[in-house]
């Protein structure tokens, strides 16, 4: 699943919701040029590592322009996608091709949601994902650690020859991931998240692709009609760069996961972590007057896990949603304590 889609399901106000987002921080593209890509500058990788050394800078730095589609459990979408790279600015516009209409223009750190047949999407509550999604503002996440990097061949995808690579996850706490790179400058043009049994959880896929830096000024407009949102990227509003956990401690939580962006949850509190590849959410609240059902439910490789305690009479909700399996969102949801509900509850009004 790519950092710039992110296609999750949270459990908020009593419904889910939906939220599509367009190009968020990339850690790769500012310190992932290693001496490993230095030392392949001018000729092909030898390694997955050196492969993956390439993969941060591409996913920002390659013009392109295509379709591509993201499949997960028996939900199928498919978007055209605008990406450029000029003067040190990323400019992207995303279109909905079916199920509805709707865009996502990003020019620098601006982004502009335009879904008139979805509603207001909040960009605001952003659960970092995807391959090397920003676990640290300045620091590389050292995702070998955690999955073993493996050249599977050659494959050919939307007309370009590519390379194939697999992240086996070292773990049962996570996924693994397969990843297809464009040969001559290491975009992602297709990738699969795997369960332990190998089934295919997530699926994406460029269908047509034109690399190239001839992308006018015009693919970058917005050109829907209806309700604009807004956002300038890496504000104070949406996230923190130092995520706090007041009233509440999370006991356990894999290895290597590391807290991230902090999403704005409404009355509650968001810390989002990540490995470097995959990223889930925590969220604790107190619980509405409406009961909601507690368990796990997923969709592709994205586990939305819900519990509920009761602490000093008062009854709080715990949400846990992310790529991982959902045994992991169980064990992270249940190790969730509230240490002050009184003054947890006084914090958020």
């Amino acid at each position: 699943m790519l950092n710039w889609l992110a296609l999750t399901r949270y459990s908020k106000g009593h419904r889910f919701c939906f939220l599509v987002v367009a190009t968020f921080f990339l850690t790769w593209s500012a310190v992932a040029v290693s001496e490993e890509s230095s030392a392949s500058a001018g000729n092909l990788p030898q390694s997955a590592e050196q492969w993956l050394a390439r993969l941060g800078p591409a996913l920002n730095m390659t013009s392109y322009r295509g379709v591509f589609v993201y499949a997960r459990g028996d939900q199928v979408s498919s978007l055209k996608i605008a990406h450029r790279y000029r003067d040190g600015v990323v400019e992207e516009r995303l279109v909905l091709q079916d199920g509805g209409s709707g865009e996502i223009v990003r020019k620098g750190m601006r982004v502009v949601c335009v879904l008139p047949d979805q509603g207001r999407v909040q960009l605001d509550q952003v659960i970092p994902s995807g391959p090397f999604a920003e676990a640290f503002s300045s620091q590389l996440m050292p995702v070998i650690r955690w999955y073993n990097p493996e050249l599977m061949g050659e494959d050919r995808v939307a007309g370009y020859d590519v390379v194939k690579i697999a992240l086996r996850a070292r773990d049962e706490h996570r996924y693994s991931h397969r990843l297809w790179l464009e040969k001559s400058t290491g975009l992602l043009v297709k990738s699969h998240v795997r369960s332990v049994t190998d089934e295919v959880l997530e699926h994406f896929q460029f269908t047509s692709l034109e690399i190239t830096d001839r992308l006018p000024d015009s693919e970058f407009e917005v050109q829907s009609q209806g309700k604009e949102v807004e956002r300038t990227l890496g504000d104070s509003a949406q996230s923190s760069q130092s995520p706090r956990m007041d009233g509440w401690v999370l006991r356990w939580h894999p290895e290597g996961f590391v807290p991230a962006a902090a999403p704005r949850s409404g009355n509650g509190q968001a810390v989002a972590f990540s490995d470097g590849l995959a990223a889930f959410s925590v969220f604790v609240e107190p619980a509405g007057r409406i009961s909601m059902p507690t368990g796990a439910s997923r969709i592709g490789a994205t586990t939305v896990y819900i519990n509920q305690f009761t602490v000093e009479g008062r009854l709080f909700m715990v949400t846990v949603v992310g790529e991982v399996p959902p045994a992991t969102a169980k064990k992270v949801a249940e190790s969730v304590e509230v240490n002050d509900a009184k003054a947890y509850e006084t914090a958020r009004r």
